[in-house]
């Protein structure tokens, strides 16, 4: 392999290797997001597990995490706002962030 080839897959191999921690520390910000709902909606046990789900489930309807923060501001009414719910998305990336790299 040439020097060129080494870098192209080092680049490749970044990329795939960013890419999936993004989806892991995504993934990981919407089952806390799902917690936090699931504490103020008043949810216990498995009812935080199914939410936790629902929550997961709703991030794939689009490009994005404005259908979480949709159908978690939905669910919480009068109990959160959007914004709300987007400061608290926002914390939580952040969190599931410094997890990933601790597990490192």
């Amino acid at each position: 392999m040439t020097t060129f080839d080494d870098r192209e897959n080092a680049f490749e191999n970044k990329f795939a290797h960013d890419q999936e921690m993004q989806f892991k520390a995504e993934s990981r910000t919407n089952k806390l997001l799902a917690i936090w709902a699931a504490g103020l909606l008043g949810k216990t046990g498995s009812e935080v597990d199914g939410y936790i789900t629902e929550v997961i489930r709703a991030d794939f309807e689009e490009a994005g995490h404005e259908d979480v923060v949709r159908k978690v501001a939905g669910d919480l009414g009068d109990k959160s706002s959007a914004d709300e719910v987007r400061t608290q998305r926002a914390a939580f990336m952040a969190e599931a962030k410094a997890q990933l790299m601790s597990e490192l």
